[in-house]
């Protein structure tokens, strides 16, 4: 009976990290940022919220593409990008982060 219930909790406790939000994003070196975003098991991130944000200001805003891709112009001040898949999905990432 122990080892049900043990490797029960074990499944449920490794099930609520199967998926968590990463994003990654680097500078074009053309004036453009390109972030790329899924999930670490491997789902894809097309649809998901994209935010840039200038405090508490959304400066640009849209969706990963089909191909998990968001690309935009790079700001001239301050920024921070963030991918937002829900409560418990979101990533944020400081401008001065990103490099080519």
């Amino acid at each position: 009976m122990f080892k049900k219930v043990l490797i029960s909790s074990l499944l449920l406790i490794s099930s609520s990290y199967a998926h968590t939000a990463i994003m990654t994003c680097f500078d074009n070196g053309d004036n453009t940022i390109t972030c790329e975003g899924g999930f670490s098991n491997g789902s894809s991130g097309s649809g998901v919220q994209m935010y840039v944000k200038h405090g508490d200001k959304k400066i640009i805003e849209g969706l990963m593409n089909e191909d998990s891709e968001f690309t935009f112009t790079k700001p001239q001040n301050s920024y921070v990008v963030i991918f937002d898949a829900g409560k418990g999905h979101i990533v944020s990432i400081k401008g001065e982060e990103i490099i080519e």
